[in-house]
């Protein structure tokens, strides 16, 4: 069974062992050449000769020779290439007994030659999308949001004067590849006191104090942080900030009012117009430069007002997604947020992201078409988001191909399930290039 996974095509072995085989030939050759030359003098009644007609074998017949020294010499050849092969990948081979080591190299493998896919949002959307993305291809780049001022993130963020680091914990866990272990550990949260007073540690979760702590390793250069912790985490991918420079969101109401900070926003009604201080943050030159490299360029899912557009909404982030070459997809939610996005549809949110960037943005939207029936007034339908509705098209121009897929989780008809949603944005990308690749033996797996 190992065997013929190492002789899968995709693992790049057999090419260098017919390598190997050519050489070992070649060297059959050239000593079957010596050999000949330095006995060609020999009496065959010597001693000499006598030992030269046991080593060639000249007792058996002539047609058992060749078969006897070919079988000991593949035999050979075999054992000691089996041999040197698990002493050297021994130390490499993973803790997992159940993943064999040629699985590993094979996905690895697989995954380098995947699209280059640059991801932008923030929210459990995005890392629910990086999930998925990453058994399709380890040539991710995640673009985050950092205007989140809530929570442990907001604390960090005022003590420390560092941008947001939650969304990107998030998602630096959905990429890792012992994403179960790595999640226990980087997502695990200092408990309350007992008084519920948040005193020392109390509730930061640890995987945001070891962002700062690698941006206080980085002399206090946040961008350098993030790459050491993608780095000493070996992420399928990157994970960028947008900026290295906190944001805060601003939101103007249907009644003129204004609230700040996206803790807030997010469970605010009526949103008209959203905007975020600095003007002129400076964009992260590596995600300027994932974008402009990017072979497709997905946009969301997550929370419309406060986890999407605050990274659109820095000038050269928004002008440098317009200028790519890629394709653009925008990932609508298949429920609406109660607060930012209360009453909208699809065309709804697609209005609301080009009112905000440019009508050009979006080349391509991608939403679900399970929208679950729940009886009106039933208790389900009073305690449950509201799953968005198929109006389409929307008043916008041009009108953005509408692709419908069942994306949506199984166990939770309100969020999106992470195999089904890459594989739709996989497809997409197909449809859109003309290129498809051949699925990963875990990924079909998995999809079986």
């Amino acid at each position: 069974m190992n065997l013929r996974r190492w002789l899968t095509p995709g693992i790049g072995i057999k090419r260098w062992l017919l390598v190997v085989f050519a050489g070992l030939l070649l060297l059959a050759v050239a000593f079957a050449h010596f050999l000949r030359q330095v006995t060609r003098d020999l009496e065959p009644t010597g001693l000499a000769g006598g030992v030269l007609d046991l080593l060639t074998l000249q007792f058996l017949p002539f047609v058992l020779r060749g078969f006897v020294v070919g079988s000991v010499g593949v035999a050979l050849v075999l054992l000691g290439s089996w041999r040197a092969a698990h002493v050297l990948t021994d130390p490499l081979r993973a803790p997992d007994a159940e993943q064999p080591l040629v699985e590993l190299i094979y996905q690895k493998r697989f995954l380098a030659r995947g699209p280059r896919i640059v991801a932008i949002g923030g929210g459990t959307g995005l890392s629910t999308l990086l999930r998925g993305l990453k058994e399709h291809t380890s040539n991710l780049t995640a673009i985050v949001t950092v205007a989140d001022d809530g929570g442990s993130s907001g604390v960090l963020r005022t003590e420390l004067g560092i941008p947001a680091v939650g969304d990107i914990r998030n998602c630096i866990v959905a990429l890792a590849d012992a994403e179960p272990a790595m999640s226990e550990v980087l997502q695990y949260r200092f408990p309350e006191t007992a008084s519920g007073e948040a005193r020392g540690l109390a509730g930061h979760a640890l995987g945001n104090l070891l962002i700062a702590g690698m941006t206080a390793v980085e002399d206090g250069d946040f961008e350098d942080g993030i790459r050491l912790m993608n780095r000493i985490l070996a992420v399928r991918g990157q994970v960028l900030p947008v900026s290295p420079t906190p944001l805060t969101l601003h939101a103007r109401l249907a009644d003129g009012s204004v609230v700040d900070g996206q803790s807030r926003i997010m469970r605010t009604s009526g949103i008209e117009q959203v905007w975020i201080t600095p003007a002129d943050v400076r964009a992260s030159a590596d995600a300027l430069a994932a974008i402009a490299e990017a072979e497709l360029i997905v946009l969301g899912p997550g929370s419309l007002f406060t986890s999407l557009l605050p990274s659109l909404l820095i000038p050269a982030i928004r002008d440098a997604v317009l200028q790519a070459s890629a394709p653009r997809i925008f990932v609508c939610n298949v429920a609406t947020q109660e607060g930012e996005t209360t009453g909208y549809d699809l065309a709804g949110h697609l209005e609301a992201l080009v009112a905000h960037t440019s009508p050009l943005l979006v080349d391509i939207v991608l939403a679900n078409n399970q929208v679950p029936v729940v009886a009106p007034g039933s208790a389900s339908d009073a305690r449950a988001p509201k799953a968005v509705q198929l109006r389409w098209p929307p008043a916008t121009t041009p009108v953005p191909r509408l692709i419908l897929d069942d994306v949506v989780d199984p166990g939770d008809p309100h969020h999106h399930d992470p195999a089904r949603l890459a594989s739709a944005v996989i497809t997409a990308l197909e449809a859109e290039t003309g290129i498809r690749r051949r699925t990963s033996g875990r990924t079909a797996s998995r999809s079986a």
